[in-house]
Order: structure tokens, then C-alpha cells, then sequence
């Protein structure tokens, strides 16, 4: 029963979806606009377009953009510390034991 159920509801979907068309989108990353296409099944094409971002829109796309350079930028910098903080804790524990088997020996 609840394989007939999931199939049903399966092909219910599917026809829904079918029915709205066939739909196209480009978009300008560069300027973020935006052009949406779709053609119907009785042949009627409806186009829905936005243009690109206002200058407020902008600036804020913009800061986006810097604060995920900065991000990449300052993650890499705290690996490189973490990495040359690791070593030198590795080679201090080194002679430190290096040191305790002298003074036991």
C-alpha cells in the first residue's frame, strides 16, 4: 500500500511539473542581471527580466567580495602560523626529552 501511495504521488508531481514548461535563466554574474525565459505548452513565451544591481547593491556586493578575499587571506595566514607552531612545540618537546634521558643516563 505505501509503494502504491509513494508512486502515485510520484507521478502526480511529475505531471505537475511538466506541465508548467520548459524555463530558461541566464544571469550576468558580473552585473547580476538577470533574464528569465519560459515557454508554455499552448506556445506562449512570457520573458521576465531584471536589470543589474543598483549602486547601493553594488557597494554591498562588493564588501561581500572583499570580506571573502580577506577571509581566504587571514585563513591562510593562521595555517602557516599553526603549521610553524606545531613544529617548534614538536622540536622543543624533542630536546626537552633529549635532555631528561642526559640527566637520567
Amino acid at each position: 500500500m505505501k509503494k502504491i501511495v509513494m508512486l502515485a504521488a510520484a507521478a502526480l508531481f511529475s505531471t505537475a511539473a511538466f506541465a508548467q514548461g520548459d524555463k530558461t535563466t541566464v544571469r550576468d554574474d558580473a552585473s547580476g542581471a538577470k533574464t528569465t525565459v519560459t515557454e508554455r505548452d499552448n506556445g506562449t513565451v512570457k520573458v521576465e527580466a531584471r536589470s543589474g544591481r543598483t549602486k547601493a547593491g553594488q557597494k554591498a556586493y562588493n564588501t561581500k567580495q572583499d570580506v571573502k578575499s580577506a577571509g581566504k587571506k587571514t585563513g591562510a595566514v593562521v595555517e602557516k602560523g599553526a603549521k610553524k607552531t606545531g613544529h617548534a612545540v614538536k622540536k622543543g618537546a624533542k630536546a626537552v626529552k633529549n635532555k631528561a634521558e642526559d640527566v637520567v643516563d
